[in-house]
């Protein structure tokens, strides 16, 4: 290694804000497709994702979501985002 690679990043990453909840993609990257909205709950309706007005129970999300079968994760993350909004996700710092 020379000493270059051993300097500060060229960019400053700033420091690490929390965020509550997982993203969206994350959960929807641990499912299979195409899925039935109920077994979507069953598997994942206990995990808080993150939304433009802070961290919701994917559940409370799929209860107004009129869809009942999803044939791939797009099709889904369009019903989700069409409920939960899309933007800027809240930091615990704000």
């Amino acid at each position: 290694m020379s000493d270059e690679e051993d300097e500060e990043p060229a960019v400053a990453l700033g420091e690490r804000t929390p965020v509550e909840g997982a993203p969206l993609a994350r959960v929807t990257s641990r499912l299979v497709w195409p899925k039935e909205k109920s077994e979507i709950e069953r598997l994942e309706g206990d995990s808080v994702i993150r939304t433009p007005d802070g961290p919701r129970e994917l559940a409370s999300v799929l209860e107004e979501i009129d869809e009942t079968y999803f044939q791939r994760r797009q099709e889904f993350r369009s019903h989700v985002e069409a409920v939960i909004g899309t933007g800027p996700i809240p930091t615990a710092d704000e």
